[in-house]
């Protein structure tokens, strides 16, 4: 998004803080104008740009920003000395926050959002609040609630007696409360078991486009404060998810497994039902998780790729790892009996 007002890294530094180095340019922060935000490899000048790592300073013959945020850790790097640069505690957040404020500036100044778009379908005994946005192809579903300052994008689904609390944001495409999937097998058939729990979403989460979120069977499925779900993320019926946990794309989370607080699961990664995950649990990409986990730290379950001939020996041979187990446990007593 580039500038449609005029900013200097003096505008920033009002607004964000941090400590300001003028390098080599002698221009002062309200010289330096700022016309975008851009990446540390192809910034041009009139940009800035952040580093977050010393790797990155192999980088900065390509980077002609015009101000760097830079950590404190790096600030003494030789690299960096001619810079105008913005020095703060941690780079990366202060460039998370610097986004925020870029684009509450930045945003266009047409006419103002409606409260409500006159194509979403709201049941009359759903609950807005007026500060909440619903935007367009929206359903809202009898006894819905939808907290302060939260927004819904366009076609976002929310079901029957859901609860969404304040500051969330959820993109195109979210469902919240369609069905578990519980079927009861009898003579051959499937009978359903209707979900009559609902969905209770804390504040501050966001949840990103088609992601689907079941209702409980009976009892609730909870996402708690602070929660990140990217794009195309499956949570199933009655899973718990402990505040400021993040998931990443494709994860898909069956029913009844609870995950605790501040984990994090890489994309594509699945945690089988009725699981368990301790606070703090990292879960690698493509993992899958079969048992529970109670003690913090980051764990991973993928099976290497390779060669499909070397693939499938190696996969033979893990079919016969329990008969080859058996069969050394038997040579071991033997030479112990010897």
């Amino acid at each position: 998004m580039h500038a449609t007002t005029p900013t200097t890294v003096a505008d920033i530094l009002s607004a964000l803080g941090g400590q300001f180095a003028c390098g080599s340019t002698g221009l002062a922060a309200a010289e330096i104008a700022i016309d975008r935000i851009a990446g540390l490899e192809s910034a041009p000048a009139g940009s800035i740009s952040f580093i977050t790592r010393a790797q990155f300073v192999q980088h900065l013959p390509s980077c002609q920003a015009s101000c760097l945020i830079v950590g404190e850790k790096l600030a003494a790097e030789p690299a960096l000395q001619g810079l105008a640069r913005i020095i703060t505690p941690d780079a990366y957040y202060y460039y998370a926050q610097l986004t925020q404020w870029w684009k509450k500036r930045h945003a266009s100044t047409g006419a103002a959002a409606s409260h409500i778009h006159p194509s979403a379908v709201v049941h009359p005994a759903a609950h807005i609040h007026p500060s909440a946005q619903i935007g367009p192809l929206c359903v809202v579903e009898a006894n819905a609630q939808i907290g302060a300052g939260s927004r819904l994008a366009s076609r976002v689904t929310v079901g029957y007696d859901c609860e969404i609390g304040e500051d969330c944001l959820l993109h195109a495409g979210v469902v919240i409360g369609a069905d578990g999937f519980g079927f009861a097998q009898h003579a051959g058939a499937w009978e359903k078991i209707e979900q009559l729990g609902r969905v209770l979403i804390g504040n501050a989460i966001e949840i990103g486009a088609n992601t689907c979120i079941d209702r409980g069977a009976l009892g609730d499925t909870i996402i708690a404060d602070g929660v990140k779900l990217d794009n195309l993320v499956q949570i199933g019926h009655n899973v718990h998810i402990g505040a400021h946990s993040a998931m990443a794309g494709c994860v898909g989370v069956a029913g009844s497994a609870h995950i605790g607080a501040g984990c994090t699961v890489g994309g594509g990664a699945v945690v089988l039902g009725h699981l368990s995950l301790a606070d703090g649990v990292h879960i690698s990409a493509s993992s899958t998780v079969t048992r529970s986990i109670r003690q913090p730290g980051l764990y991973s379950g993928v099976f290497p790729l390779d060669e499909n001939a070397n693939w499938e020996k190696n996969a033979v041979t893990l079919k016969q790892l329990h008969a080859l187990r058996e069969r050394l446990r038997n040579l071991e007593k033997q030479l112990k009996s010897t």
